[in-house]
């Protein structure tokens, strides 16, 4: 396989992973509103926060995480497969943590 077809393999690898860290969260306070068949999507979720949406948006912007606020509640966040890491993807859902 070509170079471009491993990208978007490892893109869709890390998406899935981070879908299902945020998915598999007991009793969120957030919603991935990103359709979940990969030839729906590209590499970015969008998650909808129900409470303090602005709150984590902070709270991600502190850590690192390069992401997007879309008024009111909505949470863009984009894994990129050339240099984002399965470890980063990790931390990146522990910022959650409290809010599930």
């Amino acid at each position: 396989a070509g170079g471009m077809e491993k990208l978007r393999a490892k893109s869709l690898l890390l998406t899935s992973y981070f879908r299902f860290l945020l998915e598999s969260a007991p009793a969120r306070a957030f919603t991935v509103i990103t359709p979940t068949q990969p030839n729906e999507h590209g590499s970015q979720l969008s998650i909808l926060v129900h409470t303090g949406p602005k709150e984590i948006f902070a709270r991600f912007e502190a850590a690192g995480v390069k992401c997007d606020f879309r008024e009111p509640n909505v949470i863009r966040v984009a894994p990129v497969a050339l240099y984002n890491t399965f470890h980063e993807v990790w931390r990146c859902a522990q910022i959650l943590a409290p809010h599930r």
